[in-house]
């Protein structure tokens, strides 16, 4: 026996060793000793290039006569993408076998990492027995990444691509640092798994799970894709249904990777009271982008646990769903792309609980259909686009819904020609829309409807309207018709700073419009118009030129510890003509009017190119912040807008009485402001208000925080409150007063604790104004019930969130009481009382069990639910 002992240490490399070469003879072991001291393979050891096996390791023994090669201390072999490690290794050139000892650890070329006391394995790592393995892979889901582990006292490793466990464990949770041997939170037991690399396939066979050691479900067998696998066929996580119109189902979707690039998912629904949900989902990647299908469909055992139309979908037999989304990238400008849902009813997918991506909130119940094309250059954005609203509630009318298309926005910036300089900027917008019924809202809101369908002896009103359709008692708030504008503005500005520090910001701009409006008076109430509006039929046009110059004098001082502090008074003055055809156009797009400190120094207040402000105004204001070393941050804005000449064109309210009580609507405006502070990073507040021009009343006002207190106290929370004087020029009676708030604590690293509330400190008053209506209905002509006098409760909990949980690298599971708003077939606003459970097993499924509590009877389009 000959021995080379410590060469690694000062060659770094000790032996490359062919797999399949013969072991050196006895005469040539002296010249093998000192090509290994000079670190060259020894003579006779090396085989075809590829084959070769890299031996590092402190000690290498050779014994001619067993026909074996030791390799002692840090050994470490290197066979193509292979790796194994250990305090001893032994290869047996008669058995081509490699014996493993003491801390062995094997690396596949995957990157997995298999553990074990003892290895017996081929000399190309590729067959063997391993006692008490342990495999642990990494891979990433959805952004995280997730360590995977295998474990058995004994497995055999066959052909390099499939392991065997005998009694073996998967989980997915790390081991206990303080106890290893304590079972993880999770985990799979099985009499044998077998991990298939090659089809990256895990196979259990009689196994069952294990929550922190106890049994809870039995598998005889099943197959399961391994971690790495992102898409293969086969069953994915059930779904759990329950509802009383539906009854209680498990709808099980099945995956087929039809191909790298496309894959379809058909779900079946099986449903006790229903029948059989089917839907279809196809999904496409190409080269350019991703489209994907959705196609859902029932026919209904038991229609009748809906309400008829147009109440609910009880007289269909067959409800269903198209969806699809896709989006290509023409180049690296420009994108076109679609997001687009037809049902046969407004109710089939919350009925059926489908979730639909398209669905704007579940308060406001709207699902929107889109096609789009967008171009961006390095200075100039384009986009058209085309939208189809569709209601999926019963208090809501298709028909007063608009079909927009197009609406094309182009946006061009360069830089101004010498010696003018600056920045030029030419915007334009192309919109039309048309709707079949005109869209009327009542002023005071009144309990005015349209339809009152009677089932079972109960009213339903339906669609709110106008009582009366006068100018000073009815809005407009859509113009039934088709309805077409062109604008194009094109504007100018640059700043100059002086030696003092003054900035002057001359600016000038030219804004054209052109209407074409082709109103419906026909049909509905739509003839009713004329009573309240004198709306221009046919086209006409606008162009409002303005000139302007913006003040600024920046006063700032640096206190040194006390930080540095900014006084700057603002003062901007345009002038531009008075605006025409105020009240004789359309307003869809700038309905939206709020005043405050965003808005104050804006050249146009209105929030779309419907309306455009004119006449002589003058914006003043002025603003302190504070910036300290130590991070703390603090600003105060005050100020208040001037009518100086020409008309107000908040003044004089156009068909929906947009500008009046805006606080804009007198030559002098209220006065606006808003405070922030931010202690540091991790703490925000935030207070705006509007304060009347004459008493310096609250109008307005709106104050929130946000905090994270971490690192110090585990505990994130926000609060908002909110107040609005009441305005019933636009239809509000009363004044909304509100609290939104939420917070989460994390009693440890793992568990929290979570919650939101809404309060509606108005609610009242509303029903109030509901029980004056009804009860005059009533007195008017006695019949039925008497009303009931609505509760006087100025804390009404509108909306609230209660919740829990625990989340680690293996497991999530949370728990969830959520009341939120929903309107019900009756008009009126109930509160939906869910508890939601999700459990997810990370790289095993995960599972939603939701189940609504305390539903009221009058459930939107569902005849009868207690």
């Amino acid at each position: 026996m000959r021995r080379v002992a410590d060469i690694a240490k000062a060659a770094g490399l000790l032996a490359l060793l062919t797999a399949a070469a013969p072991l050196a003879t006895a005469t040539e072991a002296a010249a093998q000793k000192a090509q290994a001291a000079r670190g060259a393979p020894p003579r006779g050891l090396q085989g075809k290039p590829g084959d070769k096996l890299l031996v590092e390791a402190d000690e290498l023994i050779y014994d001619n006569d067993r026909g074996t090669v030791t390799a002692r201390g840090n050994a470490e072999l290197h066979y193509g993408p292979r790796t194994l490690q250990a305090d001893s290794v032994r290869y047996d050139r008669n058995a081509s076998r490699v014996f493993a000892e003491g801390n062995v650890r094997l690396t596949d070329r995957d990157g997995a990492v298999v553990t074990g006391d003892r290895m017996e394995l081929t000399d190309d790592f590729k067959n063997g027995f391993i006692d008490s393995l342990r495999v642990q892979q990494t891979v990433e889901q959805r952004g995280e990444v997730v360590r995977t582990r295998f474990s058995a006292p004994r497995a055999e490793r066959i052909a390099g691509e499939q392991t065997s466990f005998e009694y073996g464990t998967y989980t997915a949770c790390e081991p206990c640092k303080d106890n290893p041997e304590k079972p993880p939170l999770w985990q799979v037991r099985a009499a044998k798994i077998i991990h298939n690399n090659e089809t990256h396939t895990v196979y259990f066979e009689d196994s069952r799970l294990e929550l922190a050691g106890i049994p809870v479900a039995y598998l005889p067998y099943f197959e399961a894709p391994d971690p790495t696998v992102k898409r293969k066929t086969g069953f994915l996580t059930p779904r759990f249904l329950t509802s009383t119109a539906i009854g209680t189902g498990v709808a099980t979707p099945f995956f087929m990777n039809l191909a790298p690039n496309y894959d379809l998912t058909v779900t079946p629904a099986f449903l006790s009271r229903q029948g059989v949900l089917g839907q279809a989902e196809f999904r496409h990647r190409l080269e350019t982008g991703a489209y994907s299908a959705r196609v859902s469909g029932i026919f209904q055992t038991t229609p009748s646990a809906f309400l008829p139309g147009p109440l609910g979908a009880g007289d269909r037999d067959f409800r269903g769903s198209v969806e699809s989304k896709g989006r290509f990238y023409i180049n690296d400008r420009w994108t076109t792309g679609w997001d687009v849902v037809g049902v046969t009813d407004k109710w089939f997918l919350d009925n059926y609980r489908i979730r639909n991506q398209a669905l704007v909130s579940d308060y406001f119940r709207e699902a929107v259909s889109t096609a789009y094309l967008t171009g961006q250059g390095d200075r100039s954005w384009f986009e058209a686009r085309g939208y189809y609203f569709k209601v999926l509630s019963s208090f809501d009318w298709q028909k007063e819904q608009p079909v927009v298309a197009p609406v094309i926005d182009y946006e061009k910036r360069i830089n101004g020609p010498d010696p003018v300089g600056g920045e030029l900027r030419f915007e334009s917008n192309i919109t039309s829309l048309t709707r079949e019924a005109t869209d009327f809202q009542g002023l005071p809101r009144s309990n005015a409807f349209l339809f009152s369908p009677s089932v079972n002896g109960i009213n339903y009103p339906l669609y709110d309207t106008c009582s009366t359709f006068t100018r000073s008692t009815c809005l407009i708030r859509g113009l039934a018709g088709t309805n077409t504008r062109a604008s194009a503005q094109v504007s100018w500005r640059r700043s100059f700073i002086d030696p003092l520090g003054q900035v002057i910001t001359p600016f000038a701009y030219l804004r054209t419009d052109a209407f074409f409006v082709n109103p419906s008076l026909s049909g509905f109430q739509n003839a009713l118009v004329p009573t309240i509006a004198n709306i221009g039929e046919g086209s006409s046009g606008r162009v409002m030129p303005a000139v302007g110059v913006d003040y600024r004098y920046p006063f700032v001082g640096d206190f040194g510890r006390l930080g540095v502090h900014t006084l700057e008074p603002i003062a901007q003055v345009i002038a531009r003509p008075s605006e025409t055809r105020i009240g004789r156009l359309p307003n869809e797009d700038a309905q939206s009017l709020v005043f405050d400190d965003t808005s104050l120094f804006e050249w146009d207040k209105f929030s779309g190119y419907d309306r455009v402000e004119g006449g002589l105004r003058a914006n003043l204001g002025g603003q302190y912040s504070v910036v300290t070393p130590a991070g703390w941050y603090a600003n105060v804005l005050f100020g208040e807008s001037v009518q100086i000449a020409g008309v107000n064109s908040f003044r004089r309210g156009d068909i929906a009485n947009v500008g009046l009580e805006s606080g804009l609507e007198n030559r002098r405006s209220d006065f606006v402001g808003r405070f922030q502070l931010s202690p540091n990073q991790h703490i925000s507040l935030i207070t705006r208000a509007r304060f009347d021009q004459a008493d310096f009343g609250v109008n307005r006002f709106e104050s929130g925080i946000t905090a994270r207190f971490s690192p110090f106290l585990p505990l994130s929370v926000s609060a908002f409150y909110s107040y609005y004087q009441a305005q019933p020029l636009l239809g509000f009676n009363n004044r909304r007063e509100g609290i939104t708030a939420s917070a989460t604590y994390h009693i440890t690293p793992n568990w929290f604790l979570t919650g939101s509330a809404l309060l509606d400190l108005t609610h009242y008053l509303d029903a109030r104004d509901s029980y004056n209506d009804a009860l005059r209905t009533y007195l008017a002509n006695p019949i039925g019930a008497v009303p009931l006098p609505p509760s006087s409760n100025r804390f009404y909990l509108s909306g609230m969130s209660l919740g829990g949980g625990y989340q680690d690298e293996c497991t999530t599971v949370s728990l969830n009481y959520i009341i939120s708003p929903i309107a019900t077939a009756l008009g009126v606003r109930e509160r939906n009382q869910t508890v939601l459970l999700r459990v997810e097993l990370k790289t095993l499924g995960e599972a939603d069990l939701r189940q609504n509590v305390g539903t009221p009877i009058t459930a939107d389009g569902i005849a009868a639910v207690r």
